[in-house]
């Protein structure tokens, strides 16, 4: 005997009802897909500190998407790419990653420069269920502790250093270490890099001094390090502090070997410092791409970037094209149903090979998102960057 037709039409609405959540549910696993579009966003400084870096990283992933979208996508799928500027400013960086979760709905985050800005802005993008790519900064805190959402591709800082020192003790035992650090979560994965570095071959730090985030006169830490009779010294700094900071020793008559890490790795440290900058040594991964030595390959992808952009790229160029190079990989892999789910499976089982730029192998697995911990030394001879050892396990 049939229902009454008020009975079948409450049925016919909770079976509706029914299909709604479950398409709401299936909508939310996949935000920022559509038939023809992935969404990716990008938080970069530039206006702050080190927008020369930010334009460049948000330049090298544009070229790479263009090439892409230029080939068709991925599965039919264009990559849109959202760039938002953090001014390197934390706070202005929470609101950039509220507008790129919330408004924009992006499927997933790479790239975003700076250890506080990353910080700051993961639980955001967690909270929405938006994976975490490849940022530019080694802090640990960016693959560890273990979290499904959050994957890292540089050697850390804190192994940078350690595997820096090391490398220093053997070439010469008797050495009075110093170290400068910016004031944040960048400066003190430096600090606690050295430390660890210096213990392992049985030293330690004579002196440590530090700066506020923007300083710009280091003629008092210079005075500090010069009184402790430092000859080697560690570099927490970006690019107008050990500028600034290697300047001043030059100045004052301070004679001692500076090194840092890749986050000083970049032209601008020769450029704007000059000849004083002679012997200042960076652990970094990718090399930067000097045109008159550089591969044919490296020399194509300059001409493409400069006709883009009207400037010459810059190792944040290469990090930049490397880390949408490795998103697309993971894409691609994740197949054509793609889900936040599917790429993580992807990611969890993704290679990606070294580049044209020298960057190290990458692998992923369900319990390692960090890609290497390899770093390698340049030190800068006659205005260039000079690579001076292998790659390395710290």
């Amino acid at each position: 005997m049939r229902a009454p037709l008020k009975a079948r039409l409450a049925t016919l609405s909770l079976a509706l009802a029914l299909c709604g959540g479950f398409a709401a549910q299936a909508h939310a696993q996949t935000q920022g897909v559509t038939k023809d579009e992935i969404l990716v966003g990008t938080i970069q400084d530039l206006s702050g500190p080190i927008a020369a870096f930010g334009k460049s990283a948000r330049n090298g992933m544009q070229l790479r998407a263009d090439e892409l979208n230029e080939q068709g996508g991925i599965h039919g799928r264009r990559i849109r790419l959202i760039t938002e500027d953090s001014g390197y400013d934390p706070k202005k960086a929470v609101l950039a990653a509220q507008k790129l979760a919330q408004r924009d709905k992006i499927f997933l985050t790479a790239g975003n420069i700076g250890t506080p800005i990353a910080m700051a802005t993961m639980p955001i993008f967690f909270e929405k269920n938006i994976p975490h790519l490849f940022p530019l900064t080694a802090a640990r805190q960016m693959y560890e502790p273990l979290h499904k959402l959050k994957y890292s591709f540089a050697a850390t800082y804190y192994d940078q250093v350690r595997s820096g020192i090391k490398h220093l003790n053997k070439v010469k035992a008797d050495r009075k270490w110093c170290i400068i650090y910016q004031d944040d979560d960048f400066g003190g994965e430096v600090l606690s890099g050295a430390e660890a570095g210096l213990k392992e071959v049985g030293k330690s730090l004579v002196e440590k001094t530090s700066y506020k985030r923007g300083s710009t006169d280091f003629s008092s830490q210079v005075a500090k390090m010069k009184g402790s009779g430092c000859d080697t010294i560690v570099m927490g700094t970006i690019i107008r502090e050990t500028v600034g900071t290697i300047a001043e020793a030059r100045k004052t008559g301070l004679s001692a070997e500076f090194v840092g890490t890749s986050a000083s790795y970049t032209h601008l440290i020769h450029r704007l410092g000059g000849p004083a900058m002679n012997g200042y040594i960076a652990a970094h991964t990718a090399a930067h791409p000097y045109l008159d030595d550089a591969s044919q390959n490296v020399r194509f992808w300059a001409n493409k970037y400069k006709t883009k952009f009207n400037e010459d790229p810059d190792v944040f160029s290469a990090y930049g094209y490397g880390i949408m190079d490795g998103v697309i990989a993971a894409l691609t892999k994740a197949g054509k149903n793609l889900t936040t789910d599917a790429f993580i499976k992807a990611m969890d089982s993704l290679t990606i090979p070294p580049d044209m730029f020298g960057a190290d192998q990458m692998t992923y697995t369900p319990t390692k998102h960090l890609g290497s911990n390899k770093s390698r030394l340049s030190q800068i001879k006659d205005g260039k960057w000079t690579v001076i050892t292998p790659y390395v396990e710290p």
